[in-house]
């Protein structure tokens, strides 16, 4: 049924269930099926590969000619304790690489371009003469070159075109083979029967991956590194812990795993780069914070205070507590709670808008330097399963061919209809959040009653940080479930491409991730503490009493949240990254071989082949776990900083562990992927953009609502200048009726004794709101200049461009003349000679 070929390296490992398949290349080379009991002889097909019974029967024959020896296919049965294995590597002839070329518009090259430098640090050191820690010789580096279609009857313009067996790339093989594998149909069209894929996951094949070129290890002693494999290169120069601080070999990785992942890969270390600044800032500002814990004079009258401000109760059963006892409490919050804030929040805001920016630039100097610059306008092609089952055709009005087609109203109403189960999941999310809420008051309770002094006195410590971990094992069991649904929905909706189909996918698994992460957060920064009344008056909550901020305010505990839900998924991410894999490669090494173990089974053990080396490596899942984790943690650092400046500084230390995390299970514990083009990294661009606009709303609340900021600078400009007595300023006293035994308590709000509020309220108000008004525009004005002054694409790589498209033209201009001269021919035969 499916050729899988030998130059390519692509191996499918097939179980002895019965099966009969077969594709036939005529003529023109287009793979069409052929139904097997058709199929009298294998000599007349150019591939068959029939599993019948445990056995193989292959050959490779163009249809009317003679066998090709060097591409006939290769096999291999193990046997193993209960099943035989049959390994097969299939190849294609030179007159198929050239078609489907052409056919899915590889690029060829057609002039060498001089090497420059991806990295701007390189180039300003260089300017600086400052030595690169940074930089290393990596040896064999891809050539650059300019690049056009490739086009058959145009072989001999092309570099290398004399050389059939160098002249496609190993990654181009695997593009042109996985293109017919994806495409071949073995049942009914119309029930999307098609494809490797299906086959593999319908468990009729148990695998199908192109092969390593060879281990990543390097023989001990000294080796000519010229000599080494691409995959033994990236491991030295990539993949070891002792390249942390190296530059990422970009133009190595894309000639080994294709420009989908070399993009991540590329986008995940400038990202690291550009925390490192924020870091550095954000650690400045905690700083600060340290020294004003010993200088601040709110602090210093909180914890000299001793039974001056008696609180009233934080619940209906707590009773009266000091002021004075939340001295350490609200030092700490201090470290996320001062001045530095608010310039921090307005950096990061920047900084967001000049990282996305300028990688927008690195995106198209690098989309240009690997030739998938016009991938989406352009080359890529309808994905095989919609190409299967589109219900009908319709001409494209650009190329005038035939091409499936599926109405945009029945899109329209799927997706209204994946929106309605989004919108389904989203209550379940937030009913969860309700449910945790209620937890940490019920917990609270519990506590109180339990009448021990101890935990007493830290009860709504432990209701929140217990709280906070409950809500991260709720988020990782809903995120599970969650993405097998998008996944159902998404390929229900039938989008053309590839990258459409993807881009839908991920931005239904966004929102879901987004409500899901976030909304605890959300609910502490601007919700918490926000309708609880005042004493005499309290809000309830499903006859429970609204949940009110700790004694320390509710900033620190948005720091508490977010350091538990951002550093506790980097660590448990981390350790499933590192961890699991290692187990389940032990796992699939045990049940392939039994007797690994005994040093008598493993004197019998035959030397394995490469595809059986590769066959125990862990399947690649792909990259979106990957870029999900890491916008996550772009929200994190930038909607929510000003709780917490020490976030930068944790992404950075884990985005430095990730990147080598990644670059080793790419390189020694996964299978090779299929190669797969990208022009950029998608929508998650787009999803970033956004997480940068409700940055700089969400830090302006953050300051003007939640922190005391604000509240300080209004009580500084009111009385002498100083803070002396502001912690009397923002205390409340509560109504006569609600004092017990002739108690007088306090609470936090502007509100006079009988409990209206007070004329400062509403003039701190206004101060709240103009102040989010001005930082909005002033972080929007300035991000928007660098936007205008920091153009899209580097001015030589336009340059390149236009130099590229010229030599294309050139190089087909032979092929437009003659299309003139017989449309003369066909117009006017008469008068031409």
């Amino acid at each position: 049924m499916l050729p899988l070929l030998f130059y390519s390296l692509i191996c499918i490992r097939i179980t002895r269930r019965r099966l009969r398949v077969s594709v036939k290349v005529h003529r023109d080379h287009r793979c069409r099926p052929m139904p097997v009991s058709k199929v009298r002889r294998p000599s007349s097909l150019h591939l068959l590969a029939c599993v019948q019974r445990g056995s193989w029967e292959a050959t490779c024959k163009p249809e009317g000619g003679e066998t090709m020896a060097r591409d006939k296919l290769y096999r291999r049965v193990v046997e193993e304790e209960k099943t035989r294995v049959t390994y097969v590597l299939l190849s294609a002839p030179w007159s198929v690489l050239c078609y489907y070329a052409e056919e899915i518009s590889l690029k060829a090259p057609l002039e060498v371009v001089p090497q420059t430098n991806l990295h701007w640090s390189k180039k300003v050191l260089d300017k600086l003469s400052i030595p690169n820690l940074m930089a290393q010789d990596v040896p064999n580096p891809p050539k650059d070159y300019y690049t056009c279609q490739f086009r058959n009857n145009k072989l001999e313009r092309f570099l290398g075109s004399e050389n059939k067996d160098t002249f496609f790339t190993n990654t181009q093989r695997h593009q042109i083979l996985y293109e017919i594998l994806a495409r071949t149909p073995y049942g009914v069209m119309k029930k999307g029967e098609v494809g490797i894929d299906r086959l593999v996951a319908e468990k009729v094949f148990t695998a199908a991956y192109p092969l390593h070129e060879g281990p990543f290890k390097v023989a001990e002693g000294q080796v000519d590194p010229c000599s080494l494999s691409m995959r033994q290169i990236l491991f030295r120069y990539w993949a070891r812990w002792a390249c942390w601080r190296k530059y990422q070999p970009l133009d190595h990785i894309r000639e080994y795993f294709g420009e989908k992942v070399a993009l991540y890969f590329a986008w995940l270390g400038f990202y690291t780069g550009w925390l490192l600044p924020a870091a550095i800032v954000g650690l400045l500002v905690f700083l600060f914070g340290i020294w004003l814990m010993t200088t601040d004079v709110p602090a210093k009258e909180i914890c000299n205070s001793g039974g001056t401000f008696i609180m009233c109760p934080l619940c209906n059963i707590c009773t009266y507590w000091n002021l004075s006892s939340i001295c350490t409490t609200f030092k700490a919050g201090l470290l996320f709670d001062n001045g530095g804030t608010v310039f921090f929040s307005m950096f990061m805001a920047l900084w967001a808008v000049t990282f996305l920016e300028y990688w927008k630039r690195t995106s198209a100097v690098l989309a240009h330097r690997w030739d998938c610059s016009e991938f989406e306008e352009i080359e890529e092609r309808p994905r095989p399963e919609f190409t299967a089952m589109a219900p009908m055709t319709l001409r494209n009005p650009v190329t005038g061919a035939e091409e499936p087609y599926f109405p945009q109203h029945r899109r329209f109403n799927r997706t209204i209809t994946g929106c309605m189960v989004i919108i389904v999941m989203l209550s379940v999310v937030l009913i969860f959040l309700m449910a945790i809420i209620l937890y940490r008051s019920i917990l609270s309770i519990i506590i109180y009653r339990s009448k021990n002094s101890f935990f007493i006195f830290s009860a709504g410590r432990i209701a929140s940080l217990t709280g906070s971990v409950l809500n991260l094992l709720v988020i990782l069991m809903l995120s599970r479930l969650y993405t097998f649904l998008a996944q159902v929905l998404t390929r229900w909706e039938m989008h053309r491409t590839q990258t459409k189909y993807e881009d839908a996918f991920i931005l239904k698994v966004f929102i879901f991730q987004f409500v899901n992460f976030y909304s605890s957060p959300i609910y502490i920064a601007f919700f918490k503490g926000r309708f609880v009344g005042y004493p005499g008056k309290y809000h309830t909550f499903f006859g429970i009493r609204n949940e009110d901020c700790g004694a320390g305010g509710c900033l620190i505990e948005l720091a508490q949240e977010l350091l538990v839900i951002m550093v506790g998924k980097q660590i448990i991410n981390n350790v499933q990254e590192f961890v699991f894999p290692k187990l389940r490669t032990w796992w699939q090494n045990r049940k392939h071989n039994p007797h690994g173990g005994n040093e008598q089974g493993a004197r019998k053990k035959p030397t394995l082949m490469p595809w059986e080396k590769d066959y125990k490596l862990l399947v690649c899942e792909g990259l979106f776990n990957e870029y999900l984790e890491m916008v996550l943690q772009f929200g994190f650092i930038t909607i929510f900083v000003a709780a917490c400046p020490l976030a930068p500084l944790f992404a950075l230390l884990n985005n430095w562990v990730e990147v080598r995390l990644d670059a080793q299970k790419f390189v020694c514990e996964y299978r090779r992927p299929v190669v797969e083009r990208a022009q950029d990294i998608g929508i998650w661009f787009n999803i970033l953009q956004v997480i940068c606009h409700l940055a700089v709303i969400s830090n302006a609340f953050l300051i003007a609502f939640t922190s005391d900021f604000l509240p300080r600078l209004y009580y500084r400009y009111t009385t002498e200048g100083t803070l002396k007595g502001y912690v009397n300023f923002t205390l409340a006293t509560a109504p006569h009726s609600y004092a017990e035994n002739q108690t007088t308590c306090r609470y936090y709000g502007y509100r006079d004794p009988e409990g209206h509020l007070l004329p400062e309220y509403y003039q701190l108000l206004a101060v709240r709101l103009a102040f989010v008004i001005i930082f909005e525009h002033v972080v929007f004005f300035i991000g928007r200049l660098i936007d205008m002054m920091v153009p899209d694409i580097p001015g030589e790589v336009e340059v390149k461009i236009k130099r590229e498209h010229y030599m294309a033209k050139e190089a087909l201009a032979e092929n437009q003349v003659r299309l003139m001269i017989s449309k003369v021919l066909r117009l006017q035969p008469g008068k031409v000679s």
